[in-house]
């Protein structure tokens, strides 16, 4: 499928996702701005002509770094049509084994940047008329597991932020997808993983056995990396791209039997909920969308996102 022509913004561009996503729309005749922490490492990715990439170095726990490389990008290329945040990692081991500091570089990196990499592309975007979030989560934004606690804290953190954020802008003609992937071979588990200090305490327990495999390298992993970067580069370009895009049939599965036992103990408590409500004066219990929680999804006269 050939994408029209667009300007596009990746974060985390260096390896994994990031880079495969930035070779798929190289391939498909994009412009693409694309960021790194060393963007020496996005130089083999030059096009020939030299003109259909423009790349620059970003921090994304550094707010005054993301604002000025967006403006660069916007005023070198024009205009920013699609924003892919990407850039994050995996901090692996018991929740009561991270440091402070790592727990505080695990939200800068995936929670606040993209938060931060948000509010500094909406003006353009607004500006503009219209144009797309893509937020690469992960499954494990969908369903916690052990070993991955903070981890999946900053996955689940994102998906609150950027479902909240789509109802805000949809009337700006601004579209938002949250992507979650399943297990790939994207060196995640490699050279982006950060493991907690081992604690005896939790010897032989599930998170002690997730440390082991990602320290040894044995994470089996299900998803084809170029078949992703390309799913997300076709649904990023329809007309009405929905909120929430599962890649992998692990992703599937995971989130589906999450969803399908939270909804089951949600009814459970029914009776519970309803008994907590304020008595109402014929009897009944009136029940209305919390103040500022309409579905702005509908409103009438709201634009079509890009």
């Amino acid at each position: 499928m050939t994408a029209p022509a667009r300007t596009w913004l990746v974060t985390g561009s260096a390896a994994g996702l990031g880079r495969a996503l930035v070779t798929e729309l190289l391939a498909r005749g994009q412009t693409v701005a694309a960021t790194a922490r060393d963007p020496r490492a996005l130089a083999d990715l030059r096009p020939s002509s030299g003109e259909a990439l423009w790349t620059a170095r970003l921090d994304v726990t550094d707010p005054e770094q993301i604002r000025q490389v967006v403006d660069d990008a916007a005023r070198a290329l024009g205009r920013i049509d699609v924003v892919i945040s990407n850039a994050g990692y995996a901090l692996v081991g018991a929740a009561e084994e991270a440091g402070h500091d790592q727990i505080d570089r695990q939200i800068r990196t995936n929670l606040t940047g993209p938060i931060h990499l948000a509010q500094a592309v909406l003006p353009h975007l607004r500006a503009q008329g219209g144009g797309r979030i893509i937020q690469i989560s992960s499954m494990a934004g969908q369903r916690g597991s052990p070993g991955t606690a903070v981890y999946c804290a900053t996955k689940w953190g994102v998906e609150g932020f950027f479902e909240s954020l789509a109802a805000e802008v949809k009337g700006f003609g601004i579209g938002v997808t949250i992507v979650e992937p399943g297990t790939v071979s994207t060196g995640f588990f490699g050279r982006s993983k950060e493991l907690t200090t081992a604690s005896p305490a939790y010897a032989g327990t599930p998170a002690a056995i997730l440390r082991r495999r990602a320290e040894d390298g044995r994470l089996s992993c299900r998803g084809d990396l170029a078949k992703m970067a390309g799913a997300v580069v076709d649904v990023a370009t329809r007309p009405r791209a929905p909120l929430r895009l599962a890649l992998g049939s692990d992703a599937y599965g995971l989130i589906r039997r999450g969803l399908t036992a939270r909804l089951a103990e949600l009814e459970d408590q029914k009776q519970i909920a309803f008994s907590t409500d304020l008595p109402s004066g014929d009897g009944s219990t009136p029940h209305r969308a919390a103040e500022g929680n309409e579905d702005a999804h509908h409103r009438p006269g709201a634009r079509q996102p890009r």
